[in-house]
């Protein structure tokens, strides 16, 4: 159901852009609207996770580094029947962790100093299962798209708020601003809403994910609420737009309604483990 769910907004976003390209230049302007979207789609594939490890200053490390860690990276790795993927620590107080890379041979996993010293080994062990969770289903390579699919939409809507005025004075000219404005304002807070309801979607994805590999359901239940009470209280220094891969939101502040976060209540997601608790994992 979760995969049919993304699946489903991906068609929402996809129609997104082909109708303000079309909107604004018929069938050429769907074509560059796509061409936007390809060349996005490029570049996050091949560098995000160099882009987003740079920016939390993440250092990767080796077994004697932290054997605590990287034992069960390892295990975890194994139970997912993934390849070993690259371990990180991001230098921060704050408990947090998120994976990258563009598919399963290139994986990386990243913890905060703080999430090392907060949670005990079961509630790691969940934690690095979920993250695993995400490379297993290629969440990694999903919210790049989907990431990128929006990006695309807000920069062709934001050329759609200048069209009116760069225009000939014409009368269907002048008709049409109506329409540029609509479309400059509105199309990208829909791909904005369908970009983080894909997320919800795939972080559901992943605690299931967890559950099954590390068979620590309650353990990861216990995580997430310890890491959404210190994540509120002492936010992570971090770019929102790197909100989505973490574990849990690391921007401080609950979100003033569902709709604009890019995770589900961690209520929603403890219930839920313990309920896979009760199947047996």
């Amino acid at each position: 159901m979760n995969g049919f769910k993304t699946g489903a907004l991906f068609v929402v976003l996809t129609m997104i852009l082909i109708i303000i390209g079309y909107l604004l230049g018929g069938r050429s302007g769907v074509t560059f609207a796509f061409a936007i979207a390809l060349v996005m789609n490029f570049v996050s594939y091949w560098f995000s996770d160099k882009i987003v490890l740079g920016i939390y200053r993440a250092r990767q490390i080796s077994e004697n580094d932290n054997p605590r860690l990287f034992k069960i990276v390892r295990l975890s790795s194994q139970m997912a029947g993934l390849p070993m993927p690259k371990v990180y620590i991001v230098p921060s107080p704050t408990p947090n962790a998120f994976a990258t890379g563009r598919d399963p041979r290139h994986a990386a996993v990243a913890a905060t100093d703080g999430i090392l010293e907060l949670l005990n080994d079961d509630e790691l062990t969940g934690v690095m299962a979920h993250e695993l969770g995400h490379v297993k289903n290629r969440d990694t390579l999903i919210g790049t798209a989907a990431a990128t699919i929006a990006g695309a939409i807000s920069y062709v809507a934001f050329m759609a708020r200048w069209m009116p005025f760069v225009g000939s004075d014409d009368d269907d000219s002048r008709g049409n601003i109506f329409v540029f404005l609509i479309v400059g304002i509105l199309a990208p807070l829909a791909a904005a809403l369908v970009q983080m309801a894909i997320s919800r979607q795939r972080e559901y994805l992943a605690d299931k994910s967890a559950a099954e590999i590390s068979h620590k359901s309650l353990a990861l239940a216990s995580a997430l609420e310890k890491l959404s009470e210190k994540n509120r209280r002492i936010p992570l220094k971090s770019n929102p737009a790197t909100a989505h891969l973490f574990i849990v939101s690391p921007l401080g502040k609950k979100n003033l309604a569902a709709l604009f976060s890019t995770h589900p209540p961690v209520e929603e997601r403890v219930k839920r483990l313990r309920q896979f608790a009760l199947e047996g994992y």
